[in-house]
């Protein structure tokens, strides 16, 4: 038996999100403030009856709800704001007698059990009253309402801000997935069967089936003295201890070991503070009648860990033995906060696994346990080793028991350990009015619905340059080595606000950038594919049946009929294949289309044509690639001497027209160093150079994308010559 799915609506980020489980581990990955810590945070809401809703626990859109109600209007039942929460379980034949009361009939064929947990009003009309109520003994006097202050309610939102506890609980019902669409959201009409609620013990119902343990992100270990709320490694060894006491209390090797050395410190103690005690009965202690002093050792074995003995870390001899009669040590707080965490987080999730077994005849068939971002002091490989060997961490379950394992994490490290499958992508939801929700995309079904040839591609990639796309606000799509050197240098000195956002800049080539087509658009990531033209000369008669070689049949973007070899702009966009073509394509045109015709978050930006002076001679031009688009942008630039150090400068340039130099320019990055000449326009401190339009165009969308103040592209007088 496990947990296949959750669904949440109405809970902070979560507005309407259906979320599957692995039945093993499950990894939440997603930007900062994606949803993650929501998905989890429902659990405890929901489940451990210490923690209590907050009214700010409603989605935002919720708040206006609660602000705008008013009771002489408002439908009480219908208006006011609910979080819902449905859990969907995977049972086997061992556990059917545990969910009988959740079969939603007697006609139940294995389909997946479902319960909803609603947190709605304990009675909607009560709740009305109440707060119309405290609104008119609030009232300020006729009058008296003209300044700023206004007395507690001001509205709903205010009201449940303080009686949110007393007006809301949670309610339970059975879901019939026979009632349900495909993907399990009740059919308009259907009411679920009602249960009771957290006061009349229907709770009871799911805390007999599921136990759910958080190991959060904030651990506070220190690795020195602290008075705040860091502990150490042998305080926390300690409380494993003292759950799992009963298992040592009858070992009496160890009791008799205890109970002689109190008997040997009591002797001791004696001894050192007798001068003491015989000083205090000369000031009239203990008399006659009062009960004298001593001081006797007490050891209570459950505090013993914490108290007096300590963690240490024995170091290797010189032979790598560690085993010696008397290997030298340090204490806990020498070791780094990185295996300490390891062995925290083993700790912990073994506690949860022996707490949940020897819960015995009340012990739930699910045990699951979520870890918030287990990354922290971790470095790369440990985190591998996390995330591949945690779940052998937990000993064999007896039949009918089954361990789940959540992990929220931001370490691409732990994604490299990961297949598709297991990997729940939180995004933001897009779009006007969706600021404060998310989406869940589950990478399962792009797995599965991917061919394999294209999904081993990309899971290769991801592996290879540990991306950190998962966690990006947008990702940039770059041919090769030089853009992904130049593109930060151009981001800092022309597009500084982007350098705000968190993004991911991938060196895929024009050869394989249409391969993450499926991907990108299954994530739903604002992506710039930033390309080359590649124009090579078009196939003719008997040359149909070669193979193509761009090098050897390369041409300038001014060849009549030349055509692409860039597999993205002629696989994935705009699909066509004439050089022409692309270069009159209008700017708003270079946008992926929706199949609803509407624009995509998706851009693809290659050389246009430019404007370009040499001498008296003006013209539009358009490169090749991105070495050939920058010197036409610069052409003054790398044509004075300045332009030497990167492998531009023509001799005699000057003596050149336009179209000569530009052909001139063009055989020249044929056989130009390009990651020197990367590594040129870094070192050089210059300010004078301009980066090529098109990655300024598509640097512009970006930033309009991602709600940030683009940057006009610069004049063309520096090109005056």
């Amino acid at each position: 038996m496990h947990i296949r799915s959750f669904r949440v609506q109405n809970f902070r980020r979560l507005k309407n999100v259906r979320v599957d489980l692995d039945d093993k581990t499950t990894i939440f990955v997603g930007a900062n403030n994606s949803g993650k810590t929501s998905a989890t945070h429902v659990f405890q809401r929901f489940l451990d009856p210490k923690v209590r809703f907050q009214v700010y626990d409603f989605s935002a859109d919720c708040w206006e709800q609660f602000s705008r109600f008013e009771p002489d209007f408002g439908n009480a039942e219908s208006d006011l704001p609910k979080i819902f929460f449905d859990l969907w379980f995977e049972v086997d034949d061992a556990n059917v007698h545990r969910v009988l009361d959740l079969l939603p009939g007697l006609d139940w064929d294995g389909e997946p059990v479902g319960l909803r947990m609603a947190y709605e009003p304990r009675d909607p009309f009560s709740l009305v009253e109440s707060y119309r109520r405290a609104r008119n003994e609030r009232r300020l006097p006729q009058g008296g309402e003209d300044g700023a202050y206004r007395p507690w309610p001001k509205d709903l939102m205010d009201y449940l801000s303080k009686r949110l506890t007393s007006e809301y609980e949670i309610k339970y019902y059975v879901l019939d997935e026979r009632q349900c669409d495909a993907d399990l959201i009740p059919k308009i009409g259907y009411n679920p069967f009602f249960l009771g609620t957290s006061s009349s013990g229907a709770g009871a119902k799911i805390s007999a089936l599921i136990k759910v343990d958080f190991l959060n992100a904030q651990r506070h270990l220190t690795d020195a003295e602290s008075h705040g709320r860091a502990e150490d490694l042998s305080r926390r060894l300690s409380r494993y201890y003292q759950r799992n006491l009963q298992k040592f209390e009858t070992d009496l090797d160890a009791l008799s070991a205890i109970a002689n050395s109190e008997s040997a410190l009591n002797e001791h103690f004696a001894q050192a503070f007798d001068s003491i005690i015989k000083s205090v009965e000369h000031l009239g202690y203990p008399g006659g009648v009062n009960a004298g002093l001593v001081i006797k050792a007490s050891f209570n074995v459950q505090n013993m860990l914490s108290t007096s003995a300590r963690v240490h870390y024995m170091l290797p001899s010189g032979n790598g033995d560690v085993t010696a009669e008397a290997p030298q040590s340090l204490p806990d707080q020498y070791n780094g906060l990185g295996f300490k965490n390891l062995i925290y987080m083993a700790v912990e999730v073994l506690d949860f696994h022996h707490a949940w077994e020897d819960a015995e005849s009340q012990r739930a068939p699910v045990h699951l346990i979520m870890i918030e971002e287990p990354e922290a002091h971790l470095h790369a490989q440990l985190q591998q080793v996390f995330i591949r060997r945690v779940f052998e961490l937990l000993p064999e379950a007896k039949p009918g028991f089954h361990t789940q394992i959540v992990v929220t994490t931001h370490s691409s490290h732990i994604l490299y350990e990961s297949s598709f499958q297991p990997i729940r992508y939180f995004c933001r939801e897009k779009g006007v009015g969706a600021l404060h929700r998310s989406e869940v995309k589950n990478l399962s079904i792009f797995y599965n619905g991917e061919e394999a040839a294209t999904r081993d591609f990309l899971q290769q990639y991801l592996k290879l340059t540990h991306c950190d796309l998962f966690f990006a606000d947008a990702a940039v799509l770059v041919e090769g080595n030089v853009e992904r050197l130049l593109l930060p240098l151009i981001i800092e000195r022309h597009f500084p606000q982007l350098k705000s956002c968190h993004l991911t800049i991938l060196e895929v080539g024009g050869a394989f950038a249409h391969k993450f087509q499926e991907l990108l658009e299954f994530l739903d990531i604002t992506t710039l594919a930033i390309t080359d033209l590649d124009s090579v000369e078009p196939l003719e008669g008997a040359d149909l049946q070669l193979k193509e070689n761009e090098r050897s049949r390369a041409c300038m973007t001014t060849a009549p009929g030349a055509v692409t070899s860039n597999e993205t702009l002629k696989s994935w966009f705009p699909k066509v294949s004439s050089v022409s073509d692309f270069l009159d394509l209008p700017e708003d045109e270079k946008t992926v289309q929706l199949p609803d015709g509407s624009e995509s978050n998706i851009r693809v930006a290659y050389q246009t044509r430019q404007v370009v002076n040499w001498g008296t001679e003006l013209g539009k031009l358009a490169g090749r690639t991105l070495e050939e688009a920058f010197a036409l942008e610069n052409l003054l630039w790398s044509q004075a001497s300045s332009g030497k150090t990167v492998g531009l400068h023509i001799a005699k340039s000057e003596e050149l027209s336009l179209a000569a130099l530009h052909t001139a320019i063009y055989k020249r990055v044929r056989n130009l160093d390009k990651t020197r000449f990367a590594l040129g326009l870094i070192a050089d401190q210059s300010t004078a150079w301009k980066p090529p339009r098109y990655i300024v165009e598509g640097l512009n969308w970006l930033a309009r994308q991602l709600a940030l103040v683009p940057v006009a592209p610069r004049a063309d007088k520096d090109n005056v010559r």
